[in-house]
């Protein structure tokens, strides 16, 4: 319900003739027994930029109004008048208010809002002076007449707009919505109920309602009630932040944010926030210990009293404030009294109350210290936990609370959308560890991928998970199972005193080793700066790449086939063991049932710097830093650099003879490298022939043999029907590719020409002949 009301202008408007007529302001009002109730409407507000217009009502019809659609409405008395107002209205609404209203209307004047400003009228209730002011923007032509209602005890815009023109600030509404004896006649009624039909036929009688209408506007709700609710005005208690706002925003610049961009957001929350009301009227909820005259009102509330009630709570709890009696919360100095004073109802601000736990925790609990480490919530925090942690922490102890804040966004589901019970679009995290009813649409991933998903999302925005992001992460977490896996398999008869000193490693172990600590020291990186999903991108990169498409893929022939205790499989291990051992300890924090179980199944045990054993991965620590690995010099980084991708290309020609059913298995294939580069040839010419096997060409590219030609115009060149190229910077290597030469070894399946030479084996060649004739056992394979 609605009221469109007028207001009598007592006042010359410099309406030239028009000021010795009567002049109405007029406004609408959605409540009008709030709004035009005694004390409640205190001023009518108008844009200083708009226009607004003097207008007469000229040609009228009675039964326009009467009725529209489903919609009542009702024109008011003073309509019916012979003589009508002058009204003043929003010039651009003039149009609009003519078909509403059903009324033709004479603009006499047109004037700016400005100059309006400090004129007065008259209440049409209690005949009060009131003036007019200047209001805000959302004092628009969109609806309405142009000018609203002013009243400072019930409304934000209102109380901003009272506090620039000293209005005073009255809200007679009781704590049950009803007036108070403060609002006259209407003392008792409900605000939202039988006040309305009281005020509108009072206003109707007065002349002061142009017409009375029903329609769909916006309105605040409980959410809790679905009730609508009232704004007003009431004493409550504050805490001043003016003393110490700079020193917040200094505390600020000394917090290490997380991501860097939340600094901007929390300093200007900070540098524009108004003094912090801390109590609230809850039926639950810490008290304000304070007590009040009966009389006067007036509040006792000092040191003497709150450190009496203190020591009450610290042994009987909070809640001793509300059962025990006012004579024994009252000091000794104050208990004669105790007949004059009352309790405080109020409950103090939960964001007060979380926002000193800092105190509570840091203070009092052994092992912690002030500041925190690390404060972790959301980004809606910014201007709630931390921002109250950091005001209560600088108002006390002078500095921030905290050392570092990772915010977060909010978890949405797959495609994006905000997850709700009734979309059935919730991801429950309890169902990813432990299933669904349905096992077979929602089975049981396990807390690891659950923790897994978390460290592969960029938390500094909202993230997305679902079915279909679980089953993408269950199948990252088997792989890296799986390579784990793979390193238990080949350690089986490992022992530490097999290892390999590094200088004697060959030159693709060392490699392996440079890159593992390099990955070992951006996943610390990562940690330290709170990046995980930088530490995933990086496990999985190393995992899936450089480990089980390479080295791993290498490995195999000097792991399966070299012989039990042979040197190349000895060096191997040697790295294998490394790799386990880091492996284990940098996922633990991310996925630490994965890694305690491939610690507890350490086929070796791992004894630390001090000589003790490491039981637990997590008693294992950080992997020391390894300067010596990193000494691999940078000219063989690039070297090495050059292979792997070489690697890849000799790979793709291989790919295409095997399509042309020119070998089946990479190791029936002879590969033919021409480099145009003088030292890079010369390099790979080293490489075939290496007194290191497993540096060779041959066992890099999982080859039976490979040649590198000095130029391109021999017959045999000519002829070789599968070729490729790679180009490093400017120069190129040809490549190509041919059956193997010779016949193959039953035992590893390389094609040599002293297959057929070993009169014991003839079907070995020359190495598995050697290994065979040393070792009793064949090596065991590695668990897949």
């Amino acid at each position: 319900m609605s009221a469109v009301c007028t207001l009598k202008a007592s006042e010359t408007l410099s309406v030239d003739n028009y000021c010795t007529l009567v002049t109405e302001i007029v406004l609408k009002t959605c409540h009008p027994i709030e709004d035009l109730t005694r004390d409640r409407l205190l001023a009518v507000a108008v844009n200083a930029k708009l226009q607004y217009a003097v207008v007469e009502v000229k040609s009228f019809s009675e039964d326009v109004l009467m009725s529209a659609g489903n919609k009542k409405k009702r024109l008011g008395a003073v309509m019916n008048e012979p003589k009508k107002p002058f009204f003043i209205v929003a010039y651009d609404l003039v149009p609009t208010i003519e078909t509403k209203w059903g009324v033709k209307l004479i603009v006499k004047k047109t004037l700016f809002g400005s100059d309006l400003e400090n004129c007065r009228y008259v209440h049409p209730i209690n005949n009060r002076e009131c003036p007019v002011v200047i209001g805000g923007d959302y004092i628009t032509t969109e609806s309405g007449t142009g000018l609203v209602h002013t009243a400072p005890g019930h409304g934000q815009e209102d109380y901003m707009t009272g506090l620039k023109y000293g209005l005073p600030i009255y809200s007679p509404v009781d704590d049950d919505g009803k007036f108070t004896e403060e609002a006259g006649q209407f003392s008792g009624l409900d605000v939202l109920g039988d006040g309305n039909i009281a005020v509108v036929k009072y206003l109707d009688e007065k002349m002061s309602i142009v017409m009375e209408e029903s329609y769909e506007h916006k309105y605040p709700y409980d959410w809790r009630t679905k009730k609508p609710t009232i704004f007003r005005a009431t004493e409550q208690w504050f805490a001043s932040v003016e003393g110490f706002r700079q020193a917040a925003l200094e505390a600020i610049g000394n917090v290490k944010w997380i991501p860097a961009q939340a600094e901007n957001r929390i300093s200007a929350m900070t540098s524009s926030r108004s003094d912090w009301c801390i109590s609230r009227q809850r039926t639950w909820g810490l008290p304000i210990p304070v007590f009040y005259h009966v009389s006067s009102k007036e509040p006792l509330m000092n040191k003497e009293t709150i450190d009496h009630i203190k020591s009450i709570i610290a042994q009987k709890g909070s809640d001793a404030w509300w059962y025990m009696r006012v004579e024994d919360l009252l000091p000794d100095k104050y208990r004669s009294k105790a007949s004059e004073y009352e309790k405080g109802t109020d409950t103090m601000d939960v964001w007060f109350d979380s926002g000193s736990s800092w105190a509570a925790v840091l203070g009092k609990r052994d092992g912690l210290s002030f500041p925190a480490d690390l404060y972790l919530e959301g980004t809606d925090q910014h201007r709630g936990w931390f921002q109250s942690s950091l005001l209560t922490s600088i108002a006390t102890k002078g500095k921030a609370p905290y050392s570092s804040v990772v915010t977060h966004g909010f978890v949405l589901d797959e495609k994006g959308s905000k997850m709700s019970k009734s979309l059935g679009n919730v991801v429950d995290p309890r169902n990813v560890i432990a299933g669904g009813q349905n096992q077979k649409e929602a089975p049981a991933y396990g807390a690891d991928i659950l923790r897994l998903w978390v460290s592969s999302v960029d938390y500094t925005g909202d993230v997305m998970i679902g079915p279909q992001i679980l089953r993408q992460m269950s199948d990252i977490y088997r792989k890296l199972r799986g390579t784990l896996r793979y390193l238990l398999g080949n350690l089986h008869d490992w022992k530490v005193e097999n290892a390999v000193s590094y200088h004697e490693l060959p030159m693709i172990d060392q490699h392996a080793l440079f890159q593992l600590e390099n990955v070992v020291r951006n996943i610390r990186e990562g940690y330290e700066s709170y990046q995980f999903f930088k530490i995933f991108q990086i496990i999985q990169r190393f995992v899936i790449v450089d480990l089980s498409n390479f080295y791993f893929d290498v490995a195999k022939d000097r792991l399966y086939v070299g012989g039990t205790a042979s040197f190349t499989r000895r060096s191997c291990q040697t790295v294998l063991a490394a790799h386990l051992l880091s492996l284990a300890r940098v996922i633990s924090p991310i996925l630490p049932h994965l890694a305690e179980d491939v610690w507890q199944n350490l086929p070796f045990k791992y004894t630390m710097e001090d000589g003790s054993i490491a039981e637990f991965v997590f008693e294992a620590k950080w992997p020391a830093s390894n300067e010596k690995w990193l000494t691999f010099p940078v000219e063989e980084i690039d070297f090495w650099g050059k292979i792997l991708e070489l690697r890849t290309e000799v790979n793709k020609v291989l790919e295409v003879a095997r399509t042309g059913k020119l070998i089946g298995s990479s190791l029936e294939a002879k590969v033919f490298l021409h480099a145009s580069d003088a030292t890079l040839a010369s390099r790979l010419l080293e490489m075939c022939s290496a007194s290191n096997d497993a540096d060779t060409l041959h066992r890099i590219f999982l080859t039976s043999q490979v040649e590198v030609v000095p130029s391109l115009g021999n017959e045999v060149v000519q002829n070789i029907q599968y070729t490729g190229e790679y180009l490093v910077q400017e120069d190129r290597v040809w490549i190509g590719v041919s059956r193997a030469e010779g016949s193959k070894c039953e035992r590893c399946w390389n094609y040599s020409h002293q297959v057929g030479s070993f009169m014991e084996h003839p079907t070995l060649c020359g190495r598995c002949f050697n290994v065979v004739g040393t070792q009793a056992t064949p090596v065991m394979a590695a668990v897949n």
